[in-house]
C-alpha cells in the first residue's frame, strides 16, 4: 500500500504576481451561522438576529454580519494562500458592495498583487492579494486586500501528524 501525501499548500516561491486562484469551496450561510457569530462577537445590532426588527427594514430580512462574511471569505482562501502562512499582517480596503443574506452561498477568488522578501525574517516572504467574494448570482458581496507572511520552500515546520 502506498501512502500518498495530500495537498500541503503553497510556499512563497509558488506565488506569481497576476495569478488568480478560484478557491474551491463555496459555503451556504445558515441562519444559525449568522445568529451564533453575531452573539459570540457581542454585536448588538438587531438586524442580524431579530427577524421581526429586520422585517421592518429596507432589506425585509436579517442581514448576515459583515464580520462573518470577512471571516468566511478569508477562510475560503486558506487552501490556496495560507496553509503555510506564518501570520496575517493586515486586511485593507474592505468593501461590502452588496448585502449577504441568510441562505446565500458565497464563493471567492484571490489575485496576487505583490510579493517581497521579508527584511527581518529570511525564512519567509510577504504576499499581498485582492480577494473577492461573490454570492450564488455572482454578485460581489465583499472585496479586500490582505497581506500575509508565508514560509519559503524548505522552511515550513512539520505538522505533528505528518511523517518525516
Amino acid at each position: 500500500m502506498a501512502i500518498k501525501q495530500g495537498w500541503t499548500g503553497r510556499v512563497f516561491e509558488d506565488f506569481t504576481i497576476g495569478d488568480v486562484y478560484q478557491h474551491p469551496l463555496g459555503r451556504t450561510v445558515l441562519d444559525a451561522d449568522n445568529i451564533w457569530f453575531t452573539c459570540l462577537t457581542m454585536n448588538t445590532n438587531p438586524i442580524h438576529f431579530d427577524g421581526e426588527y429586520a422585517a421592518r427594514t429596507e432589506f425585509k430580512k436579517r442581514l448576515v454580519n459583515s464580520c462573518f462574511t470577512l471571516s468566511l471569505v478569508t477562510g475560503q482562501s486558506v487552501t490556496d494562500l495560507t496553509m503555510n502562512g506564518v501570520a496575517n499582517l493586515g486586511w485593507d480596503e474592505v468593501r461590502l458592495p452588496h448585502p449577504v443574506f441568510e441562505g446565500d452561498t458565497i464563493y471567492s477568488s484571490s489575485e496576487v498583487l505583490e510579493l517581497r522578501e521579508s527584511k527581518s525574517r529570511p525564512k519567509v516572504g510577504i504576499v499581498r492579494v485582492k480577494t473577492t467574494g461573490v454570492n450564488q448570482d455572482r454578485t460581489p458581496v465583499i472585496e479586500f486586500t490582505r497581506t500575509f507572511m508565508v514560509w519559503k520552500r524548505g522552511h515550513v515546520p512539520k505538522s505533528g501528524h505528518r511523517q518525516a
